[in-house]
């Protein structure tokens, strides 16, 4: 057994988009105001009797719950990147904390849909000046959550090399993690705003059912919002990608070269923006693998290639 050193041979593992830090910070400055407001919007709703308010404060009690789980992923994926059990490293923890976060957003509209109709079969009197007051305040903070949690994570189309690519747009380079705590935020937003609108027509027309109405506005655009996210998720998740245009990238770089056939591909996502590939393929003039790495170079979200070369004579090649 020889005794050279191997690091030429190896790579990291922390397939992660880079702004992980900026967002954990972030989002713990949004849990300890969306916690503050809560505990608010719950006693307010109680003591004034708003369906509106109690509404907002119940999802926003789940909502901080999620934005504890987001945080919680990103300290978990940060101190385990090292990890060896994590074969393909923590890429994927916010995924799954995004997933999670879905699944509490839908446990929150079917909670919003039960309390509201219930509430749509009597008359209720609410303490409007009271309860618009905190609506507003409540409406102000979620504002502000929004606006931390904004921006780099979301959309942006970075890749692990700092390269920006006109070609690659569609690519998913998303932190689920982030985008999940951003959607309970905006969640929490919608409902201050129709506890507004809902408690301004009863206080001034008298329609106390709108009340309970903007609640089961709330959890429908809610629960919409949630499936989206389940869908996006729980796709990354299990390894499924409706991206078409990666796996030509792949075959292009391959069969350009010499005779070189593509019989076996496998590309799955493992974190925001990083994707990993085993490609195996037929050749007459068989090279080393770091030579068909070196063709896929410039497809740049691959993080982790492993590459099969099978040689073939005329007669098995056809």
């Amino acid at each position: 057994m020889h005794v050279h050193n191997l690091s030429s041979w190896q790579h990291s593992h922390h397939f992660q988009s880079g702004l992980e830090a900026s967002a954990e910070r972030r989002t713990k400055i949004v849990v300890a105001l969306t916690i503050a407001m809560m505990v608010a919007e719950i006693a307010a709703g109680t003591i004034f009797n708003s369906m509106a308010l109690l509404a907002d404060g119940w999802h926003m009690s789940t909502h901080a719950g999620a934005l504890g789980i987001a945080a919680f992923a990103y300290a978990f994926a940060r101190s385990h990147a090292d990890d060896q059990r994590f074969t393909f490293g923590t890429g994927k923890v916010g995924t799954l904390g995004g997933f999670t976060s879905a699944i509490i957003l839908c446990m929150v509209a079917l909670l919003m849909v039960w309390e509201s109709a219930n509430r749509l079969m009597t008359v209720q009197a609410i303490a409007f000046d009271e309860a618009l007051m905190v609506a507003v305040i409540g409406l102000v903070v979620n504002v502000v959550s929004a606006g931390i949690l904004g921006g780099h994570g979301l959309g942006d189309d970075h890749d692990h090399c700092g390269h920006h690519h006109d070609h690659d747009h569609h690519r998913d380079h998303h932190d689920h993690n982030l985008q999940a705590a951003y959607i309970h935020v905006l969640a929490d937003v919608l409902t201050s705003v129709l506890a507004i609108a809902a408690l301004l027509l009863g206080k001034y027309l008298g329609w106390w059912w709108m009340d309970p109405m903007m609640g089961l506005v709330g959890a429908a655009v809610i629960g919409k919002w949630a499936w989206g996210l389940l869908r996006k998720t729980g796709s990354v998740l299990l390894d499924h990608s409706d991206d078409r245009e990666l796996p030509e990238e792949v075959r292009a770089a391959i069969e350009g070269d010499a005779d070189n056939r593509l019989s076996d591909l496998h590309l799955w996502q493992i974190g925001p923006g990083h994707w990993g590939a085993i490609v195996s393929l037929v050749t007459r003039t068989p090279r080393e693998p770091g030579h068909y790495k070196t063709l896929l170079a410039e497809v740049h979200e691959l993080s982790h290639v492993t590459v099969e070369v099978h040689p073939c004579d005329g007669a098995s090649c056809g």
